[in-house]
Protein backbone atom coordinates (compact mmCIF):
# COMPACT_ATOMS: atom_id res chain seq x y z
CA UNK A 1 0.00 0.00 0.00
CA UNK A 2 0.99 3.23 -0.58
CA UNK A 3 2.67 5.58 2.19
CA UNK A 4 0.03 7.28 4.52
CA UNK A 5 1.15 11.13 5.65
CA UNK A 6 -0.89 13.18 8.14
CA UNK A 7 -0.14 16.89 7.45
CA UNK A 8 -0.70 18.99 10.86
CA UNK A 9 -1.05 22.59 11.43
CA UNK A 10 1.27 23.12 14.61
CA UNK A 11 -0.20 26.40 16.20
CA UNK A 12 -3.54 25.84 17.85
CA UNK A 13 -3.40 22.23 16.95
CA UNK A 14 0.06 20.48 18.63
CA UNK A 15 0.64 23.52 21.01
CA UNK A 16 -1.10 26.05 22.41
CA UNK A 17 -1.60 28.66 20.06
CA UNK A 18 -4.10 30.48 22.04
CA UNK A 19 -2.58 30.00 25.55
CA UNK A 20 0.66 31.12 24.27
CA UNK A 21 -0.52 34.63 22.45
CA UNK A 22 -3.12 35.08 25.53
CA UNK A 23 -0.13 34.42 28.23
CA UNK A 24 1.78 37.02 26.48
CA UNK A 25 -0.35 39.79 25.85
CA UNK A 26 -1.51 39.75 30.01
CA UNK A 27 1.52 39.60 30.89
CA UNK A 28 2.10 42.94 28.90
CA UNK A 29 -0.93 44.60 29.56
CA UNK A 30 -2.26 43.05 32.91
CA UNK A 31 -4.88 45.27 33.26
CA UNK A 32 -6.77 44.81 30.06
CA UNK A 33 -9.20 42.03 28.74
CA UNK A 34 -6.71 39.73 27.58
CA UNK A 35 -9.02 37.47 25.66
CA UNK A 36 -10.61 40.74 23.82
CA UNK A 37 -7.19 41.71 22.79
CA UNK A 38 -6.28 37.76 21.53
CA UNK A 39 -9.89 38.11 19.38
CA UNK A 40 -8.20 41.50 18.20
CA UNK A 41 -4.53 39.82 17.12
CA UNK A 42 -6.34 37.46 15.95
CA UNK A 43 -7.72 39.93 13.46
CA UNK A 44 -4.68 41.98 12.47
CA UNK A 45 -1.68 38.92 12.06
CA UNK A 46 -3.52 37.77 8.85
CA UNK A 47 -3.36 40.93 7.57
CA UNK A 48 0.71 41.44 8.48
CA UNK A 49 0.90 37.76 6.68
CA UNK A 50 -0.49 38.90 3.26
CA UNK A 51 2.75 40.16 2.13
CA UNK A 52 4.23 36.82 2.48
CA UNK A 53 7.67 37.24 2.90
CA UNK A 54 7.97 38.43 6.34
CA UNK A 55 9.62 35.85 8.64
CA UNK A 56 7.15 34.76 11.07
CA UNK A 57 9.34 36.77 13.87
CA UNK A 58 8.54 39.68 12.28
CA UNK A 59 5.13 39.11 11.37
CA UNK A 60 4.76 38.50 15.31
CA UNK A 61 6.33 42.12 15.94
CA UNK A 62 4.48 44.02 13.27
CA UNK A 63 0.72 42.50 14.46
CA UNK A 64 1.73 43.13 18.25
CA UNK A 65 2.92 46.70 17.05
CA UNK A 66 0.07 47.00 15.28
CA UNK A 67 -1.95 45.65 18.16
CA UNK A 68 -0.80 48.06 20.51
CA UNK A 69 -1.59 51.01 18.49
CA UNK A 70 -5.19 49.94 17.27
CA UNK A 71 -6.26 49.59 20.81
CA UNK A 72 -4.33 52.62 22.30
CA UNK A 73 -2.04 50.81 24.82
CA UNK A 74 1.43 51.61 25.55
CA UNK A 75 3.77 48.94 24.19
CA UNK A 76 6.46 48.81 26.54
CA UNK A 77 10.10 49.25 25.61
CA UNK A 78 11.77 45.99 24.71
CA UNK A 79 8.23 44.26 24.14
CA UNK A 80 8.33 44.12 20.65
CA UNK A 81 9.51 40.94 19.77
CA UNK A 82 8.05 39.46 23.18
CA UNK A 83 5.11 37.05 21.35
CA UNK A 84 8.07 35.31 19.26
CA UNK A 85 10.84 34.91 22.30
CA UNK A 86 8.05 33.39 23.82
CA UNK A 87 6.94 30.99 21.50
CA UNK A 88 9.49 27.91 22.10
CA UNK A 89 8.07 27.99 25.03
CA UNK A 90 4.61 27.74 24.55
CA UNK A 91 2.94 24.51 26.14
CA UNK A 92 1.96 20.96 24.20
CA UNK A 93 -1.19 20.25 24.27
CA UNK A 94 -1.12 17.11 26.62
CA UNK A 95 -2.52 14.45 24.54
CA UNK A 96 -0.11 15.19 21.55
CA UNK A 97 2.85 13.08 22.33
CA UNK A 98 0.82 9.94 22.64
CA UNK A 99 -1.22 10.41 19.65
CA UNK A 100 1.53 11.39 17.48
CA UNK A 101 3.49 8.13 18.42
CA UNK A 102 0.98 5.74 18.50
CA UNK A 103 0.18 7.20 14.49
CA UNK A 104 4.35 6.69 14.19
CA UNK A 105 3.71 2.83 15.25
CA UNK A 106 0.63 2.44 12.97
CA UNK A 107 2.92 3.27 9.89
CA UNK A 108 1.89 7.00 8.91
CA UNK A 109 4.11 9.74 8.33
CA UNK A 110 3.86 12.55 9.78
CA UNK A 111 4.70 16.34 8.48
CA UNK A 112 4.46 19.79 10.04
CA UNK A 113 2.83 22.24 7.45
CA UNK A 114 3.71 25.87 9.65
CA UNK A 115 3.27 29.41 9.74
CA UNK A 116 6.49 29.65 11.39
CA UNK A 117 9.85 29.91 11.11
CA UNK A 118 12.35 26.61 11.11
CA UNK A 119 14.15 27.45 13.97
CA UNK A 120 10.47 28.40 16.29
CA UNK A 121 8.83 25.08 15.06
CA UNK A 122 12.24 23.39 15.65
CA UNK A 123 11.87 24.50 19.28
CA UNK A 124 8.37 23.01 19.34
CA UNK A 125 8.76 20.13 17.91
CA UNK A 126 11.17 19.29 20.37
CA UNK A 127 8.92 20.02 23.08
CA UNK A 128 6.47 17.64 21.27
CA UNK A 129 9.31 15.39 21.78
CA UNK A 130 8.07 12.84 18.80
CA UNK A 131 10.19 12.58 15.17
CA UNK A 132 8.75 14.01 12.12
CA UNK A 133 9.64 13.15 8.74
CA UNK A 134 9.95 16.62 7.60
CA UNK A 135 8.54 19.79 7.53
CA UNK A 136 6.78 22.49 5.40
CA UNK A 137 7.34 26.00 6.70
CA UNK A 138 6.25 29.48 5.69
CA UNK A 139 10.02 31.10 6.51
CA UNK A 140 11.42 29.04 3.98
CA UNK A 141 8.46 29.21 0.92
CA UNK A 142 7.97 32.50 1.71
CA UNK A 143 3.82 31.89 1.48
CA UNK A 144 1.55 31.68 4.60
CA UNK A 145 -1.67 29.56 4.91
CA UNK A 146 -4.39 29.61 3.52
CA UNK A 147 -2.61 30.32 0.41
CA UNK A 148 -1.80 27.15 -1.20
CA UNK A 149 2.04 27.22 -1.21
CA UNK A 150 2.19 24.84 1.71
CA UNK A 151 0.19 21.68 0.28
CA UNK A 152 1.96 22.90 -3.41
CA UNK A 153 5.48 22.42 -1.60
CA UNK A 154 4.53 19.23 0.58
CA UNK A 155 3.38 17.65 -2.43
CA UNK A 156 6.40 18.27 -4.63
CA UNK A 157 8.71 17.78 -1.75
CA UNK A 158 7.22 14.13 -0.68
CA UNK A 159 5.60 12.89 -3.49
CA UNK A 160 2.68 12.13 -1.36
CA UNK A 161 -0.01 10.65 -3.15
CA UNK A 162 -3.47 12.74 -2.36
CA UNK A 163 -5.53 9.92 -1.84
CA UNK A 164 -3.13 8.84 0.78
CA UNK A 165 -3.55 11.99 2.55
CA UNK A 166 -4.93 13.60 5.60
CA UNK A 167 -4.81 16.90 7.03
CA UNK A 168 -5.14 17.76 10.51
CA UNK A 169 -5.80 21.34 11.90
CA UNK A 170 -7.34 23.24 14.29
CA UNK A 171 -7.99 26.49 12.36
CA UNK A 172 -10.97 26.84 9.73
CA UNK A 173 -9.28 30.32 7.91
CA UNK A 174 -5.99 28.83 7.69
CA UNK A 175 -6.44 25.13 7.22
CA UNK A 176 -9.77 23.41 6.59
CA UNK A 177 -10.78 26.19 4.22
CA UNK A 178 -8.12 25.82 1.89
CA UNK A 179 -7.89 21.61 2.13
CA UNK A 180 -11.38 22.33 0.98
CA UNK A 181 -10.45 24.36 -2.14
CA UNK A 182 -8.04 21.78 -2.82
CA UNK A 183 -9.80 18.53 -2.08
CA UNK A 184 -7.96 17.26 0.18
CA UNK A 185 -9.43 15.04 3.32
CA UNK A 186 -9.12 17.19 6.26
CA UNK A 187 -9.76 16.09 10.00
CA UNK A 188 -11.04 19.53 12.08
CA UNK A 189 -9.87 19.64 15.38
CA UNK A 190 -12.63 21.64 16.92
CA UNK A 191 -10.72 22.60 20.37
CA UNK A 192 -12.83 25.70 20.83
CA UNK A 193 -16.37 24.05 20.47
CA UNK A 194 -16.62 26.34 17.41
CA UNK A 195 -19.63 25.94 14.43
CA UNK A 196 -19.09 25.39 11.05
CA UNK A 197 -20.40 24.42 7.49
CA UNK A 198 -17.27 23.79 5.86
CA UNK A 199 -16.79 20.14 4.63
CA UNK A 200 -14.55 17.83 6.44
CA UNK A 201 -14.15 14.02 6.55
CA UNK A 202 -14.15 14.00 10.82
CA UNK A 203 -14.41 16.48 13.52
CA UNK A 204 -12.44 15.77 16.92
CA UNK A 205 -12.46 17.96 20.16
CA UNK A 206 -8.27 17.09 20.24
CA UNK A 207 -6.07 14.43 18.93
CA UNK A 208 -6.80 11.58 21.86
CA UNK A 209 -8.70 9.70 19.38
CA UNK A 210 -6.89 11.10 16.40
CA UNK A 211 -5.21 7.62 15.73
CA UNK A 212 -8.60 5.64 15.05
CA UNK A 213 -9.95 8.05 13.41
CA UNK A 214 -7.37 8.81 10.54
CA UNK A 215 -7.27 4.47 10.35
CA UNK A 216 -10.79 4.88 9.72
CA UNK A 217 -10.18 7.14 7.14
CA UNK A 218 -7.36 5.27 5.31
CA UNK A 219 -7.04 1.72 6.62
CA UNK A 220 -4.12 -0.17 6.31
CA UNK A 221 -3.89 -2.38 3.63
CA UNK A 222 -4.98 -5.50 6.07
CA UNK A 223 -6.90 -3.52 7.82
CA UNK A 224 -4.55 -4.40 10.93
CA UNK A 225 -3.64 -0.35 11.25
CA UNK A 226 0.05 -1.42 12.24
CA UNK A 227 2.64 -1.13 9.72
Amino acid sequence: MSERWATFDCYGTLVDWEGGIGGELARIWPGEDADRLRERYHEIEPRVQLEGSLPYREVLRQALVLLAESEGLELPEGEESALGDSLPRWPVFPEVPGALAELRERGWWLVPLSNTDPDLLDASMQAIGVPFDGTVVAGEIGSYKPAHGHWKTFYERFGADPEHHVHVAASLFHDIAPADELGITAVWINRLDETSDLPRAAELPDLERLPETLESLLPDADGSGVA
